[in-house]
């Protein structure tokens, strides 16, 4: 054989045998898995949760670490401009696709490397006890009556449950006013007082209310029912086919990162989606397991970050 053919033959085996390597390696290190809100809130539990079976089952500590702040955009800026070797990954949420929309640093689909849909749960809209409406046809049959009368509560800016308003004022043809609120706590205190008509709210947040009376549960939004509310009806299912906007979570790293640190996180992560000890603590918050493959949630990312920018418009809200 030619020297130069040789050295080639030579190269490419090393070439290999590296990747093989790395491939068995990896973690090589503590990996840390950011979260861009607090310890304790709805987020930080699937991350913390997939770090206990990431260490058991790859050998190397996970690490939560909560980076709070713009509303999980400095996290996700931290995560897509980092080292891309799969040691630092995102617990990514809508918050993502929100911030695309309003114009931020990163994209979404091209700064990200998907692993994993994690979990998704609903918002659910929430009356007053008093409003004279007991189901979703009602109250879009009282807004066409009294347009911009009925009031709701949301977040500010471009947040999930300001927008959860602007989709059913869209698709229902009607004219809810939104009430701006900082979180969901003081507007329910607003709500619980009937100084508020409606609020969308996280399931969770809401249900104790409900279930004691003094709440009209009156449709959640997400594709499919709650398991926490299993007799609420979904929008769709209540008079608004088409209607879907449910929180999401979700595994991501950096774009580039190696395929062979993908697919082993993957493949851990839908083995623990299964398994009743993550399971369970998900559902007892409202919040129902997914999984899938790196490219079905790369999919969805690409869906969900068109439907915010258009979202953004339909409220004014684009930059």
């Amino acid at each position: 054989m030619h020297r130069l053919q040789k050295m080639a033959v030579a190269v490419i085996a090393v070439s290999l045998t590296c990747t093989t390597i790395y491939a068995l390696d990896y973690p090589t290190r503590p990996v840390r898995i950011i979260v861009g809100f607090a310890a304790g809130s709805s987020v930080d539990l699937p991350a913390r949760l997939l770090a206990r079976r990431f260490t058991e089952g790859l050998g190397r500590p996970f690490v939560v670490e909560n980076r709070g702040g713009a509303g999980g955009n400095l996290a996700a800026e931290m995560v897509a401009r980092g080292w891309k070797d799969g040691h630092t990954l995102l617990l990514a949420t809508n918050g993502i696709a929100n911030a695309a929309a309003m114009g931020a640093s990163y994209d979404p689909v091209k700064d990200f490397a998907p692993i994993i849909a994690i979990a998704t749960g609903p918002q659910m809209l929430v009356a007053r006890r008093s409003l004279q409406i007991d189901n979703l046809q009602q109250l879009i049959a009282l807004a066409k009556q009294h347009p911009n009368e009925i009031t709701y509560g949301g977040g500010t800016g471009f947040t999930m449950t300001g927008l959860a308003g602007v989709l059913l004022n869209s698709m229902a043809t009607i004219e809810l006013r939104h009430i701006p609120y900082p979180g969901s706590a003081p507007a329910l205190v607003d709500l619980l007082a009937e100084r508020l008509d409606l609020l969308f709210a996280p399931a969770l947040a809401v249900m104790s209310h409900v279930e004691k009376g003094e709440l009209k549960a009156i449709a959640t939004t997400s594709a499919m029912r709650s398991s926490i509310a299993p007799d609420v009806p979904t929008m769709a299912e209540a008079g608004v086919p088409g209607y879907e906007l449910s929180l999401w979570y979700g595994l991501v790293g950096p774009a580039g990162m190696p395929r062979e640190a993908i697919d082993m996180l993957s493949r851990t992560a839908n083995e623990a989606l299964k398994s009743a000890d993550v399971i369970e603590p998900l559902r007892a918050q409202g919040i129902e397991p997914l999984g899938g493959t790196p490219e079905d949630f790369a999919r969805f990312i690409e869906r969900e970050t068109e439907k915010m920018a258009w979202m953004a418009k339909l409220g004014g809200l684009a930059k």
